[in-house]
């Protein structure tokens, strides 16, 4: 497995939508992953130690662990199934260790709260990162990961077109 953490959240400039970058310890790969508003911005205030009056729900999932005496101990990115990404949380509770089924941005999002290590299984690095070739490069392949993945059903939709009858069109224009 790769311990990794979250270099960022970033909004792609197209759909609205945002990605979690998250960075190797040991190496300069970089891993995006697609998330909700909601759980980007729950990350994001927790990082950004922004306090709110009223437990959020990733605050409130924490605090039922420790209310039971359980401990998140890592998050575990675990696979990676026709462009979905899936979590464990790893939970120690009565020196048993269970392993909880998660969206990977609940999963961050909590972990961001526990403080606890997020790990990515080694296959799914290797399926998923993007490595740069040089520093340079590091910012220009993000962003490109981003524009790749909001244009993926719009270029398919182009390959799809037929260029000969936009051709006839015009000529009988």
């Amino acid at each position: 497995m790769v311990e990794v953490k979250i270099d960022s959240i970033r909004v792609s400039l197209m759909s609205q939508q945002h990605v979690v970058i998250l960075k190797d310890m040991d190496d300069r790969r970089y891993l995006p992953i697609w998330i909700g508003r909601t759980e980007a911005e729950s990350i994001n205030m927790h990082l950004q130690k922004v306090h709110v009056p009223r437990p959020l729900t990733h605050d409130l999932a924490k605090s039922i662990v420790d209310d039971l005496g359980g401990k998140i101990t890592r998050v575990i990115i675990s696979d990676l199934y026709q462009d979905t990404f899936y979590a464990r949380i790893e939970i120690v509770l009565d020196r048993r260790t269970v392993q909880v089924d998660a969206r990977p941005s609940d999963a961050l999002a909590i972990a961001v709260r526990a403080e606890c290590p997020i790990f990515i299984e080694d296959n799914v690095m290797e399926r998923a990162a993007i490595l740069p070739d040089t520093e340079e490069e590091e910012e220009d392949q993000l962003k490109s990961s981003e524009d790749d993945l909001d244009i993926g059903a719009f270029g398919d939709f182009i390959s799809s077109l037929d260029t000969d009858d936009l051709e006839n069109s015009n000529r009988q224009s």
